[in-house]
């Protein structure tokens, strides 16, 4: 690979005035800069990031780091978050694996926004601890350098959880998400509560993985004890539409036997026949907002951790338990 030192052998000048040159320095005359960069040229030679970042101790590009890229549901948060760097001067590289994680201490970033379950919390706080700047959005760490914009999941379990039990479902299923998701858990969490408060409720908790495949093993799981209308509050959406799919491929039908709530309320739900009764919030306000928050640590200004909050939408996915109201 070229040097700085190559150039400057062949150029006939000191390093420091080839680096003068290829930094645009006025130090350096237009005669002697315009044949530094001819010469640069001519080697083909490319800057060394990593050198340069030691120097300046930046390199204006932050990391976002995700479990996975498959879904619906990373393209609002991911416009918010680029939006808002684009703004302030900065690129975003979006990661995932183990491997990208180096680039946070071996500062290839100059900070990190984490929603990645696999980003291990002990690992995290050590590079906190080291100086390294992190917003996350899926955990509580406790840090000066990190920073929390949390989702209000506890709310928007509550507010399906309610929704279903207004309509008159004494028969609720929840689908959970993975297991070592922190919103999987803080929505049941909620329901749990819903339910201690509930006496004449049949509740049963099914294991998913926020993937619409489960949603649809769920749905055959449910239909093969159907014995009266049931309320089904899936942990996103994705799982609310494998339940639909699945479901809508038999004789029973949504809003009327099977009742569904999702949770995102991304896009592709909207499309649904019955519309999708789901809990609402702005992703890219979280993108923006966890991009500000981060921009802050690493500027030293002082900033508090944020919550974004949620609305119940409904939809025609969630009926009237007539059944129920028969029997009152």
């Amino acid at each position: 690979m070229v040097s700085i030192k190559d150039i400057a052998k062949k150029a006939g000048v000191s390093i420091s005035t080839v680096s003068y040159a290829l930094n645009g320095s006025p130090k350096v005359t237009t005669e002697t800069c315009a044949k530094i960069l001819a010469i640069a040229k001519e080697l083909n030679y490319v800057p060394n990031a990593a050198a340069r970042t030691l120097k300046t101790r930046e390199t204006k590009i932050i990391g976002v780091y995700l479990t996975d890229f498959s879904g619906a549901f990373y393209g609002d948060l991911l416009q918010g978050v680029n939006e808002m760097l684009h703004r302030k001067g900065y690129d975003t590289i979006v990661c995932s694996g183990k491997r990208s994680h180096r680039m946070l201490p071996e500062r290839m970033i100059d900070g990190a926004i984490v929603l990645d379950a696999m980003f291990d919390s002990d690992e995290l706080l050590r590079y906190a601890e080291l100086g390294h700047k992190v917003v996350v959005l899926d955990r509580e760490l406790n840090h000066p350098n990190i920073n929390q914009v949390l989702l209000d999941n506890k709310a928007g379990a509550t507010l399906a959880m309610e929704h279903l039990l207004d309509r008159g479902f004494r028969k609720i299923y929840a689908i959970m998400g993975p297991e070592e998701s922190y919103d999987a858990g803080q929505r049941l969490q909620a329901v749990k509560q819903a339910v201690e408060r509930c006496d004449d409720l049949t509740f049963k908790a099914i294991e998913g993985s926020f993937r619409k495949e489960s949603g649809e093993e769920a749905a055959k799981k449910i239909l093969a004890e159907y014995t009266e209308p049931a309320a089904v509050f899936c942990m996103n959406d994705e799982m609310a539409i494998g339940v639909h799919n699945y479901v809508s491929q038999t004789d029973y039908v949504v809003g009327e036997h099977i009742h569904i709530i999702g949770f995102d309320n991304v896009e592709l739900a909207s499309y649904m026949q019955p519309k999708l009764a789901t809990i609402d919030y702005s992703k890219h306000k979280w993108g923006a907002l966890a991009s500000e928050q981060l921009l802050k640590i690493i500027a030293g200004e002082p900033v508090e951790n944020e919550r974004i909050y949620v609305t119940l939408v409904e939809g025609d996915s969630v009926g009237i338990n007539k059944e129920a109201s028969a029997q009152r």
